[in-house]
């Protein structure tokens, strides 16, 4: 049955890339919306879990105003798939025209410098339209890493769509890529990860939205391993067919404790910049999976259980001194 549902799922996504990227771009945006909202009005297992993770992000909600949220959220989420879809039909000109970021001398002035930088961002607005921004606009090569996900060639498919994008992507497996990502960062190349997100045993409890919830320790490992800049990232969508972003101030490397101890405090810094981010723009969060602890049951959660066994694409965070849990 599993592979019965992968080849499905591989089949899907094969109409998507073929399919939408070939319509007009209102009319793919149209067809987003419509499949948000139908999802939405079923409001099965991930319409719920999107909208408790937003009553966490707002406490004070009326069931009322979260029902609004995450109607905006599968909006939200669908505009990121549509966009995906179509990306690697856009011209130069569209990418670089698709997106604008406050602060970016953040990012600039810290590639410039040498030192290489860490990017790393939730699962706000489309990361990959962002990262074709980057390659496009500044024309600046990037690694990332990919989960290898099942079956093979839908991991074969979304390595292909990010690679035509300009980036160099990674397969996790055990603690490998963690050793190229330093030797780009000791280079003075830049490496973005995805990092709100980490059910292994090897993330890092920070207190997120009032309650405890574990992020990758990656991106703040590579920091001080490599002398790399940590900067957070947040992006959002307005009314405009614009997608806007922000490059939050470096993180910087404690001076004093123990590596755990740093790593503790840059994660929960990053933790914190991502709640900034979030905050702002609830419904441009794509959380449709449990975080916070109190939500993970391992007994019954049975994607917690498959990524400590495969890996997921943010365990490569995991210090590659302590060998794989």
């Amino acid at each position: 049955m599993s592979d019965l549902r992968g080849r499905l799922t591989d089949g899907a996504y094969a109409v998507g890339w073929s399919a939408v990227k070939k319509l007009p771009e209102p009319v793919a945006a149209a067809l987003g919306r419509t499949i948000a909202d139908l999802a939405w009005k079923r409001r099965g297992e991930r319409v719920r879990r999107l909208e408790s993770n937003y009553a966490r992000v707002l406490p004070d909600a009326t069931p009322r105003r979260l029902a609004e949220l995450s109607r905006a959220g599968m909006r939200s989420y669908l505009r990121y798939w549509m966009e995906s879809f179509r990306l690697p039909t856009w011209s130069p000109e569209r990418v670089k025209a698709g997106f604008e970021a406050k602060d970016l001398h953040h990012l600039t002035d810290g590639l410039a410098s040498g030192r290489g930088v860490v990017l790393a961002l939730p699962h706000l607005g489309n990361w990959d339209l962002a990262g074709a921004w980057v390659t496009t606009k500044l024309e600046t090569r990037f690694t990332t890493v990919a989960e290898r996900l099942k079956p093979e060639t839908l991991y074969d498919r979304f390595v292909a769509y990010r690679e035509g994008l300009g980036m160099e992507v990674l397969p996790h497996s055990g603690g490998t890529a963690f050793g190229t990502l330093a030797r780009r960062l000791r280079d003075g190349g830049l490496v973005c990860l995805v990092a709100d997100r980490d059910l292994s045993a090897s993330g890092v409890e920070v207190k997120f939205f009032g309650d405890a919830a574990r992020m990758p320790a990656g991106p703040a490992l590579l920091a001080q391993q490599t002398g790399a800049l940590l900067l957070p990232v947040t992006l959002w969508y307005d009314d405009s067919p614009i997608m806007k972003g922000r490059v939050h101030p470096p993180i910087e490397v404690p001076e004093t404790g123990t590596k755990a101890e740093k790593t503790s405090v840059m994660t929960q810094a990053l933790a914190d910049a991502f709640a900034t981010g979030i905050a702002d723009h609830p419904e441009d969060w794509h959380m449709l999976q449990r975080l916070w602890l109190a939500d993970l049951d391992p007994a019954k959660d049975p994607e917690r259980n498959r990524v400590k066994s495969t890996g997921s694409g943010q365990d490569v965070v995991r210090d590659p001194g302590k060998g794989t849990p």
